[in-house]
């Protein structure tokens, strides 16, 4: 501690031996632990009359998108966040992971991709020069400092997302479901 009271010093964040993922520790054959999340209650609790016909139910294996992620912009396009949304939650059921993932981390993180695409969309349209307001004078473009921040929040985002999947996931995952996602929503902006 130092004179001021305060923490300085210390093992350095990141540092050390990196966690194994549960695919290798399995491989290995070295004991694990997966976490486990049992939302459904035992079925023997769960006793019914006949209901007759019933109803012919949809289910969903994630919880749906919040309507701000599909929001209209301001150029009355589209953001499109809901899809990325989709299909995150879909690569995650795909690996058992998706009751592992907070759905709000989801959406966090579609946002910030969708807003980055947002920003290269702009960019590839006004350019990487702007016109300074007051001055006039020339200018790098707003947008190029907008999508980095955009894309270093969706970026820190996914490594979260990808640490739960790695160190839950029983079997070997493949394919970048960020590249996936940014030709999507690229293709899907020719369009309109």
């Amino acid at each position: 501690m130092s004179k001021d009271g305060t923490m300085r010093g210390g093992r350095r964040t990141r540092s050390g031996e990196r966690p194994q993922a549960l695919v290798d520790k399995i491989s290995a054959g070295k004991s694990v632990k997966r976490m486990e999340i049992d939302d459904l209650p035992d079925v023997d609790l769960l006793v019914g009359g006949d209901i007759g016909e019933g109803v012919e139910l949809e289910g969903s294996y994630f919880p749906e998108p919040s309507e701000y992620l599909s929001a209209k912009q301001k150029d009355g396009t589209i953001l499109g966040a809901d899809d990325i949304y989709r299909d995150v939650f879909e690569w995650l059921h795909d690996r058992g992971c998706d009751k592992l993932v907070a759905p709000r981390m989801v959406e966090a993180y579609a946002q910030n991709f969708a807003r980055f695409v947002q920003c290269e969309t702009a960019l590839s349209q006004y350019g990487l020069l702007g016109k300074h307001p007051t001055t006039s004078a020339v200018m790098a473009s707003p947008f190029v400092a907008m999508s980095q921040n955009f894309q270093k929040q969706a970026n820190v985002i996914w490594y979260e997302i990808q640490q739960i999947v790695k160190e839950n996931c029983s079997v070997e995952y493949t394919g970048d479901l960020n590249t996936d996602a940014m030709e999507k929503l690229l293709r899907s902006r020719k369009g309109n």
